[in-house]
Order: C-alpha cells, then structure tokens, then sequence
C-alpha cells in the first residue's frame, strides 16, 4: 500500500462531513468525554513529555493532554480533515505547547521522536492497519506507550445502531458494507487489534472491553437531531435523498428509540469501547 491508501478517509473528512463534526464541537466532545477520560487515564500523561494525538478532530485529546504535560511538554494533532483542524487551532492559539499537522499519519516523518500517542476514536481508518501502526511506532522513542479507544461490538453500540434501525424501517437498507474494512467497526475485535499491534513490533499490549455510557448533555430530541446531522442516519438520509417529510418522521422515531435512557435521569447511552494500551520496546 502506497501512503495514497487512505485517501477515501482523507477525502471524507475534509468534505462535508469535517464541517457537520465542526458544527457539532461542543455536543460531541461532552458524548464522548468518558472516552476520552479513559484514554487519557491509561496513557500515564506526565510533565514534559511529547504526546501525538492521532486523529485528534478539533482537539479535545490535545487540549486535555497540554494540562495535563504543563509548559515544558508538547503535543501534536494529527489529522486529515482542514476542518477539524482550523478549528483546532482556534481552541489552542493560547497554547504554543500544542501544534497540529494536517496529513496522513501513516507519512509521518518527526524528529525527535515522542514520548506518547493517544487516539481517541481515530486509528479504526486505515487501510493497511499493519502498515500504519509501524509507521507510528516509528516516530516513538524505545519505552513509548501508545493509548488509544475504539468501537467495539457493533450490537453494543446503539449510538450506531439505534439511528441505523430507524433509517432502515423509515427510508431503506443501505447497501451491505464489510464492518472490517477502514471504519467505526474496525478495530472491535480485540484479537485482531492484538495481531495487528504485534505485527507493527508492539509489545505488552492489553485491550480492555468496557462498558461504559455516553454522557450527551441535551435532551433526546437534541441528539436525535444530531444523529440525522451524522452518522449511519445521515448516511441513508443522503443516499436515498430523504424527503423532509421522512428525515422528520426519522428523528421523532430515533427521539422516541432514545426515551427509554432518559427514564431515569439525564440521557445516558451505554457503549462497549475498546480501550487499548501497548509499550513500543
């Protein structure tokens, strides 16, 4: 695989899509922030040291990761969608510690090597995992921890599932797709995530299945809305160029699947998250 390989991710990301996640910033980082609290948790963050923060989105990970190092670390974003990025940048213009390179990271070439890599959500789009885990580990220093999260089981997962349900019962089946191909799904086997990290010459490497839940902070008609805005709902919304009328009948059905976890207090959507840690020899 040439380091073109990723390009459809590339060329996803830094299309409409970038800007509905831009859009969405603020709602997003609060769903996913037991996710990232995790990765953060287990990447044992100390004062200066040089953190990479693949897939780092609109820099949540970077943001936390820069508190957590003080001014004598350094971190960097990396991220295939301009999107994201510029809206990165806006959120640590105050922080000279934190940078961000636009690119694939499988092409990564730095020099001195870093000290950590964490991922929230961002290594599951590759199209040659093996390939891209080597390259990364390339750019860290012997003793290096690597930490990152990812899906695991799709069924345990309504935040796909539920708003894929929907569309599927209200506009129709989206064409079948390989859940093991670059993709939310890609790395929710934790054997597979384990041969692939070995293969890149990882070591000690641990995958820990855990449930947790998704802390989204408005109510079930806000994040019914979001799912339309993103995910497998507004891909069948724009595959089969929904009606108004039925992207309306969808997020009051997705509204209504979302009821029953707000019976008790503020929504909370359980998750199974893939939380994975491994030392670079």
């Amino acid at each position: 695989m040439s380091d073109q390989g990723n390009s459809d991710q590339i060329d996803f990301w830094s299309s409409a899509a970038g800007h509905k996640w831009v859009a969405r910033q603020a709602e997003l980082d609060t769903l996913m922030q037991p996710v990232l609290d995790g990765v953060l948790t287990r990447a044992d963050l100390r004062a200066g040291l040089r953190v990479l923060d693949i897939g780092c989105g609109a820099g949540a990970g970077c943001l936390a990761a820069a508190q957590a190092l003080g001014d004598r670390g350094a971190v960097l974003g990396v991220d295939v969608s301009e999107p994201l990025l510029d809206l990165a940048r806006q959120r640590a213009a105050a922080l000279p510690q934190i940078t961000f390179h636009h690119g694939d990271a499988t092409a990564l070439r730095l020099d001195p090597p870093y000290d950590r890599l964490i991922s929230r959500f961002g290594v599951m789009f590759f199209s040659d995992p093996v390939l891209s885990f080597t390259r990364m580990a390339a750019q860290l220093r012997s003793g290096a921890r690597i930490s990152f999260a990812a899906w695991g089981q799709i069924p345990e997962n309504p935040f796909f599932t539920l708003p894929a349900r929907a569309a599927r019962a209200i506009i129709g089946a989206m064409p079948k797709t390989d859940p093991d191909a670059p993709g939310p799904f890609a790395c929710r086997d934790p054997q597979r995530v384990d041969a692939t990290l070995t293969q890149a010459g990882f070591a000690d490497i641990k995958c820990e299945v855990m449930k947790l839940d998704l802390t989204p902070a408005g109510s079930v008609e806000d994040l019914a809305q979001q799912m339309c805005d993103i995910g497998p709902a507004n891909g069948a919304i724009t595959h089969f160029k929904a009606s108004p009328a039925q992207v309306a009948e969808l997020r009051q059905t997705i509204a209504d699947a979302l009821r029953p976890y707000a019976q008790n207090g503020p929504l909370r959507l359980p998750a199974e998250i893939n939380f994975v840690t491994a030392i670079k020899p």
